[in-house]
C-alpha cells in the first residue's frame, strides 16, 4: 500500500524489451531501498529486481504495460516506497494498481497553482466524485469538480515542485487509480463482488 505522497522523482534511463514485458532501469536518490521492495513508479506498484548504486531495475509485465502509460520509454517518474506499519497516512490509500489511462484536457495556470482538467475513461467515471480522491501518476489528489467525463483538480505549488505533474500538457496521458473506498462503496451498493 502507498499514500500517493511522492518521495522522489526518478528517471527511466533504459527500457530493455523482453518476451514477457520489459525491464526498466530507473535512476533515483530514493533512500533505504533493497531488492524485493515494492515501489510505486508513476502510479504502478513494481518490485525492485536489481539495484546498482542509484540505479534500480524493475520487471514490468505485458499486463502492466497494457494498462499504463509512461513505463515503456525513458522519462521522469514519480516514486514512493510502500507504507510500513505505523507510517503516517498523509494522502489516501493507494494500491499501485492502475485502473485506467486518462488524458489531459487542459493545464491552466491560475496564480501560482494550476487547474488540471482530465478526461476520465468511461468505466471509471462513476468512481470520481467532488471532494473525493484520485491518484494521478502516483500522486494523491482531491477532485474539485467531476462530471461529463472530466475531473478538475487544483495543483498547488508544492505538488508541482515535487512531482512530475508540472510537466503535463494538453493531450498527455496519465495513469489513474480510483479511490479504494469509492470502489468498495460502489461494489457494495451495486451488489457486485468484483
Amino acid at each position: 500500500m502507498f499514500t500517493g505522497l511522492v518521495e522522489a522523482i526518478g528517471s527511466i534511463e533504459r527500457v530493455e524489451r523482453r518476451s514477457n514485458g520489459s525491464r526498466i532501469s530507473v535512476r533515483t536518490s530514493l533512500p533505504r531501498v533493497r531488492i524485493g521492495d515494492s515501489i510505486c513508479v508513476q502510479g504502478a506498484c513494481l518490485t525492485i529486481a536489481a539495484k546498482r548504486g542509484k540505479m534500480l531495475q524493475f520487471d514490468v509485465s505485458r499486463e502492466t504495460l497494457a494498462c499504463t502509460t509512461g513505463l515503456d520509454r525513458p522519462g521522469a517518474v514519480n516514486l514512493e516506497r510502500s507504507l510500513r506499519v505505523g507510517d503516517p497516512l498523509g494522502g489516501h490509500l493507494v494500491s499501485g494498481h492502475v485502473d485506467g489511462v486518462g488524458k489531459v484536457v487542459s493545464f491552466e495556470p491560475i496564480g501560482e497553482s494550476v487547474l488540471l482538467r482530465l478526461d476520465v475513461p468511461k468505466e471509471l467515471r462513476r468512481f470520481v466524485v467532488r471532494k473525493g480522491s484520485l491518484c494521478v501518476d502516483g500522486v494523491s489528489l482531491t477532485v474539485n469538480r467531476a462530471g461529463r467525463g472530466n475531473a478538475e483538480i487544483n495543483l498547488i505549488p508544492h505538488t508541482l515542485k515535487v512531482t512530475t505533474l508540472s510537466r503535463l500538457a494538453p493531450g498527455a496521458k496519465v495513469n489513474l487509480e480510483i479511490d479504494l473506498v469509492a470502489r468498495y462503496v460502489q461494489a457494495r451498493e451495486s451488489g457486485s463482488h468484483a
